[in-house]
């Protein structure tokens, strides 16, 4: 007895779908094509949805002369006991479910299908509304005529979205699509060949580019003169007006120029030596001999007694006074000279220095990247007054010391190509001119500079020298015949000698920096609450603060407050 039962409960569970079919497609196409399209479901990885019993039909509902099948991978990841199930349901269903828009299906195959009905089930797929143009003859019957012939189609396509797969189908026969903006409904209407392609609007998302950097590229490719594009720099957008063979180029284009841009360390190392040696010896009979002032006159000034002794000779007025009746008038005359002056010089010097500097830095491939060891050094500029202007003077600054600017360049094989222009200033001497009779003073610099480019690979020094100066001074001072004496001339000759040699040596290593560099550095400070109170260190002491202390609080709690400073970031 339960074996009756369940065989008829078998029996009504089989008989049920069965019906169903039955209903729901009264043409079925004959066992041999379901029969391939079974086994091409089983050797299929892919979850595969066929595609209505209308399929054999023409869009009249008249059969076919002969059986159609329609193949739709919707799902590659599905396994195949899965898709020959999805398959099955969807023959006797007659439905089958649309995918994504922009999914790509592995596999779409059609043989021997309508026209009309691949465009159904493609657009189905894609999720467009759509309506045949009266215009379109395919399928379509006029009054009192019947339906034209309509071709079939056989493709397969793999790895296409279904939108792609209807705009391939509508070219191959002369169609387009046209979308009403309002309804979002398209229109699959005849395309006119003397027409120009229609313009499509896309917006291109830049990942690592700069969109200002990558325009002039892309509208290398926009052939057609009704197209263009716009940079937003804001969002690292592209908005792109043109034609769809025209998008596909850019497309193509963004993708090959939009990429990560590989970045360079650039460890310097900067040593600068300098000696200065000097030697002075002798008697310096300068100031003796060199622009003695000699003086005769009567004619005397009187001088304060901080200033002078006696009086001399006057400097304002003329320093001899004669007259016809008295002569020489005072008689008495006065000779005034510089006096004897003599400098005693008998000393050595000797300085050295060493500037080390070792900056780091990390710049884009083919940027600039600046490195400043520098002193700001002020220049006055001095602006005399005139009648409708107050004079002034105005500062500005300059910098003086090292500064290196390196550009990287990052080539085949792990090479770097580098420019490298190096600088050393400092201050000169002093320079004095005399330009329209006013005595200007200002200070020079001393500069060396090299600009070099070279090719290294990465991780490996480069170092840059030759930057070498070698000044040696000599100075012989002497009185004429009196220095020559042997022995007794070295007290009337002065003799002095300075020396001032400088080295700059540079080491650059530039290493090209690769995923594995980076490490991640934990840190709360984004998690850190708002204080509640406005300071960061707890109330002073009475003996330190000097605020007058608040004798209204109890002392337990202020020493407890100043115990516990950090209660104010809780």
């Amino acid at each position: 007895m339960k074996r009756t039962l369940c065989i008829f409960t078998l029996v009504g569970l089989v008989a049920a779908p069965v019906a169903s079919f039955a209903q729901n497609n009264p043409s079925a196409p004959p066992a041999d094509s379901a029969a391939k399209a079974g086994a091409a479901s089983a050797n299929t990885p892919a979850a595969e949805a066929a595609a209505p019993g209308a399929a054999s039909q023409t869009a009249g509902g008249a059969p076919a002369n002969k059986p159609s099948s329609t193949l739709i991978v919707a799902n590659e990841a599905a396994p195949a006991p899965a898709a020959a199930a999805s398959a099955t349901n969807a023959a006797g269903t007659g439905t089958n479910m649309p995918a994504q828009a922009a999914a790509v299906i592995p596999l779409i195959v059609m043989d021997d299908v309508p026209l009309t009905d691949a465009i159904k089930n493609l657009a189905r797929q894609a999720g467009l509304n759509y309506m045949l143009d009266p215009k379109v003859s395919f399928g379509q019957a006029a009054p009192g005529q019947p339906p034209v012939p309509q071709p079939s189609v056989s493709i397969r396509w793999e790895n296409v979205t279904a939108e792609q797969a209807l705009d391939a189908l509508l070219k191959t026969y002369n169609l387009q699509l046209v979308r009403d903006p309002k309804t979002k409904i398209d229109l699959v209407t005849t395309r006119d060949p003397a027409a120009p392609d229609p313009l499509v609007t896309k917006i291109v998302q830049l990942k690592y580019a700069n969109p200002s950097n990558i325009l002039a590229n892309v509208q290398t490719v926009l052939v057609d003169k009704r197209s263009k594009v716009v940079a937003d720099v804001r969002t690292s957008q592209l908005v792109v007006l043109a034609t769809e063979k025209e998008q596909d180029s850019v497309s193509e284009l963004v993708e090959r120029l939009d990429t990560i841009t590989k970045q360079v360390l650039i460890e310097a190392r900067l040593l600068e030596t300098s000696m200065n040696p000097s030697t002075i010896k002798g008697v310096d009979w300068t100031g003796t001999l060199e622009g003695q002032n000699v003086r005769f006159g009567n004619n005397l000034q009187v001088n304060s007694p901080s200033a002078s002794v006696n009086n001399t000779l006057s400097q304002s007025f003329p320093k001899l006074l004669f007259d016809t009746a008295k002569g020489f008038n005072p008689a008495t005359a006065f000779l005034d000279m510089d006096g004897v002056n003599a400098v005693v010089n008998y000393l050595n010097k000797y300085s050295e220095s060493k500037v080390i500097s070792s900056p780091r830095t990390v710049t884009l491939d083919n940027e600039l990247s600046t490195i400043n060891v520098t002193t700001a050094q002020p220049i006055f500029a001095n602006t005399a007054g005139t009648q409708g202007s107050p004079g002034g003077s105005q500062v500005t600054y300059t910098n003086v010391g090292i500064i290196l600017n390196v550009t990287p360049r990052i080539s085949a094989n792990n090479y770097v190509n580098l420019r490298i222009v190096p600088e050393v200033s400092r201050i000169g001497p002093t320079i004095t001119k005399t330009v329209a009779g006013t005595i200007n003073q200002a200070d020079s610099f001393l500069v060396r500079r090299v600009d070099s480019r070279v090719m290294i690979p990465s991780g490996n020094t480069l170092v840059l020298g030759g930057l070498v100066g070698d000044e040696i001074d000599t100075e012989n001072t002497k009185v004429p015949l009196v220095g020559d004496i042997p022995v007794l001339g070295r007290l009337f000759r002065n003799d002095k000698k300075n020396r001032l040699k400088s080295n700059l040596l540079i080491f650059i290593t530039p290493t090209i920096v690769t995923d594995e560099d980076y490490q991640p550095t934990p840190s709360d400070f984004l998690k850190t609450s708002v204080p509640v109170s406005d300071t960061v260190d707890g109330p002073w002491s009475a003996y330190d603060s000097g605020q007058p202390y608040d004798w209204s609080k109890p002392a337990f709690e202020k020493e407890k407050t100043a115990a516990t400073p950090s209660d104010t970031m809780k």
